[in-house]
């Protein structure tokens, strides 16, 4: 478990490499899922610390992000945000958000962020505050997500956002693709000293068992292949290497 002193964060595998995040509020006891593909993974995770879900975030509609919230919701009346654009796609939806929106949580306020690449609709949660961010499936540790429905010019444009928080600033992804995002990176960068160390470190750590997740602002403008891009045509060339690797 992990996260500021006033909100707690805790990790809940899924699937083959999906991390759903619970997100918890001591002082009001509020509790989200960020993003909960699998309703009953998150409230026996839930149960077990004593926490009740009241809200569910979700970034994008795709099912192994939205596919337990009506579980969720039946089980504990919590209520379901989601990307405004994608309504009609999550089940459930209660609030849809975009830009420029504010969600209040615990005492701390998230920054609706709309970063179109991966999907249309693709939100991120920024608790600036607080010191973290729910990016879903838009920047991964040392990647980013699959164009399925986006141009280059909206990822990149996406992806550069994140790079004008602050270093320190933790960033939640939603899959465990640290070690295939860091063998890339080193292909398409041999020779970069930050990169192969990262990469040993990743290898260490998946070898361990260790989750790679969350990373850090400052260590993805030093290491992700994808930040560094300096226009769209560039990020279009490294998504497709990528895409091909």
């Amino acid at each position: 478990m992990s996260g500021p002193a006033r909100l707690e964060i805790a990790c809940v595998p899924a699937f083959a490499d999906n991390y759903l995040w619970l997100l918890h509020a001591p002082a009001t006891g509020e509790t989200a899922v960020v993003d909960p593909g699998d309703g009953e993974a998150v409230l026996a995770a839930a149960k077990e610390r004593g926490w009740t879900l009241t809200h569910v975030l979700n970034t994008h509609w795709h099912p192994d992000h939205t596919g337990g919230n009506v579980r969720v919701k039946e089980a504990t009346g919590a209520t379901i945000y989601g990307p405004a654009p994608e309504a009609e796609k999550i089940p459930g939806i209660d609030h849809e958000l975009g830009e420029g929106d504010r969600l209040s949580f615990g005492g701390e306020d998230a920054e609706i962020w709309h970063v179109p690449g991966h999907t249309l609709g693709h939100i991120a949660y920024v608790f600036r505050g607080a010191g973290f961010a729910f990016v879903g499936d838009t920047l991964f540790a040392m990647g980013c997500g699959k164009l399925f429905e986006g141009t280059p010019e909206q990822m990149h444009a996406s992806l550069q956002r994140f790079t004008d928080l602050p270093a320190d600033m933790k960033l939640y992804c939603a899959h465990e693709y640290t070690l295939s995002n860091a063998r890339f990176a080193a292909h398409a960068f041999p020779g970069d000293a930050p990169i192969a160390d990262r990469l040993e470190a990743v290898a260490k750590a998946r070898e361990a068992g260790e989750r790679t997740v969350p990373t850090t602002v400052e260590k993805e403008i030093a290491t992700n292949p994808f930040l560094r891009a300096k226009n769209a045509e560039e990020f279009a060339q490294l998504r497709a290497a990528k895409d091909r690797f």
